[in-house]
């Protein structure tokens, strides 16, 4: 068993550990206020606000999950959580921003389709696919009838040699 001594479970990090990297904090502040300078110590402020809400918002989603007998957090539970923890007016923004997430993850895998940037219609590429499948069974085919034909010959070979075998020898003199 693991040594606990301070009482925590060494697989879980402390909450001290868990925060927003500042990289991603300070790019959101500045597409957010462009023009504003802000202090290391409001930066620092708002990273400890960020975390500390994220960690609250997303304890409240799972107590709601672990009641509904989940496994997951959806974004139905995310949206139940701001309602109970009473930011409701921020619901309507969260599935704004859910389903503009879901649109741009959508483009995304639709514009790495190789498929799509082939540039070919889908009946084209499909009667390709049946020539090729066409091709690789007349080469199936084919290599099948040369592997039976020398399993045929294999075997007169074969009988052939016993039947040279069985036969008397007429040089054989035994008289």
């Amino acid at each position: 068993m693991a040594d606990s001594r301070d009482g925590r479970d060494p697989q879980q990090q402390p909450d001290d550990d868990l925060s927003i990297p500042r990289a991603a904090l300070n790019k959101m502040i500045k597409e957010l206020l462009p023009n504003i300078r802000v202090a290391n110590d409001a930066r620092e402020l708002i990273l400890n606000c960020c975390t500390e809400f994220i960690h609250l918002v997303s304890s409240e989603a799972n107590d709601i999950c672990v009641k509904q007998h989940k496994k997951t957090i959806s974004p139905d539970h995310i949206v139940a959580s701001l309602e109970n923890l009473g930011f409701g007016a921020y619901k309507n923004e969260a599935k704004a921003v859910l389903k503009e997430a879901k649109a741009v993850a959508a483009k995304k895998r639709r514009g790495s389709s190789r498929l799509e940037n082939l540039g070919i219609p889908e009946e084209e590429l499909l009667r390709q696919q049946q020539e090729l499948f066409e091709k690789a069974k007349q080469e199936q085919a084919l290599l099948e009838q040369q592997q039976w034909m020398q399993m045929q010959l294999a075997l007169q070979h074969q009988q052939l040699q016993q039947q040279q075998q069985l036969q008397p020898d007429d040089n054989d003199d035994y008289s």
